[in-house]
């Protein structure tokens, strides 16, 4: 096989899988779970910052997956995403590190600035789920420790997406009201960006 059609065959695997995740017939997704977690290990317990959102993504579990977990592409389809640096090689996995930077308006406690995360993957099953820790700083605004945790579900038309995050420390729990509207307003974003980036390659 020639090498123009071995990259047109690879090509079409991934719209394939569309095309027959479209015959499956559609259905609402169901509530969220009282916690997200993955094997067995979920968010901080004791964070007064939390937030839980999920989406249901008319894709393949492959496509959603995919875009979730190769964090160096990020900024290519979540706007928020301004840089990212994988901090070792390879795939996704236990102990992988990755540093990423998103800017953050201004608020009535804290200055605008943008707020460098260093993640560090904890748990991690394939097409199942995925936990990463790590603290979050920038000038004037400092987490101490955020958990983010994702669960990916096939359901009847697609994939159902959970997600919980927490927040800890000092300043971020200050006002709790306040951090907690700005992480949710961030995790909607961002699961809106991931359906929408998925269902396109499927079009």
């Amino acid at each position: 096989m020639s090498n123009t059609r071995r990259r047109a065959a690879l090509a079409a695997i991934p719209l394939a899988a569309c095309v027959l995740a479209g015959l499956v017939t559609p259905a609402r997704a169901a509530p969220a779970q009282t916690s997200v977690s993955c094997q067995g290990q979920g968010v901080d317990r004791t964070a007064k910052v939390r937030y839980r959102t999920e989406r249901l993504v008319k894709a393949p579990l492959s496509v959603v997956w995919k875009l979730q977990t190769d964090v160096e592409r990020w900024p290519s389809w979540q706007e928020p995403v301004t840089t990212m640096e994988r901090l070792d090689p390879g795939p996704l996995r236990a102990g992988s590190r990755f540093r990423w930077t998103t800017p953050v308006p201004a608020t009535p406690v804290t200055p605008e600035t943008t707020l460098t995360i260093t993640s560090s993957v904890a748990q991690i099953r394939d097409r199942r789920c995925v936990r990463w820790t790590g603290p979050a700083i920038g000038v004037g605004l400092r987490i101490d420790r955020g958990v983010h945790v994702w669960t990916f579900t096939q359901v009847p038309g697609g994939v159902l997406v959970r997600t919980e995050e927490t927040h800890a420390g000092a300043q971020i729990e200050s006002d709790v009201p306040l951090a907690t509207e700005f992480l949710g307003k961030g995790l909607e974003a961002w699961l809106d960006a991931l359906k929408v980036t998925a269902e396109a390659r499927c079009r």
